[in-house]
């Protein structure tokens, strides 16, 4: 992972961190549910916007590398990893 996409992820777990933190003070607070599951909601597009570059990052340099290999186990590893992860969330 080059510097410049890990300094992008940070920033943005740092964001996010920063939301759930805020969450956790409406609870304390007894905001109004609406307001609350309106924060979860942007919490979890924080955390789906964050997962779409960390596979993009995988597709464009580890999968690449993969299927560019000599070994076919190694090209199947790297699909069956991708088909559990897709399946993993479909289950989710």
């Amino acid at each position: 992972m080059n510097s410049e996409h890990k300094a992008d992820l940070l920033k943005r777990l740092k964001t996010i961190e920063g939301h759930v933190r805020g969450v956790q003070r409406m609870v304390e607070a007894d905001t109004y549910c609406i307001n609350l599951l309106n924060q979860t909601r942007a919490i979890r597009q924080a955390l789906a916007s964050l997962d779409q570059r960390i596979l993009d990052e995988h597709l464009h340099t580890c999968v690449t590398t993969a299927i560019q290999s000599e070994s076919l186990d190694e090209r199947e590893r790297v699909v069956r990893e991708l088909l559990d992860v897709f399946e993993a969330r479909q289950s989710a």
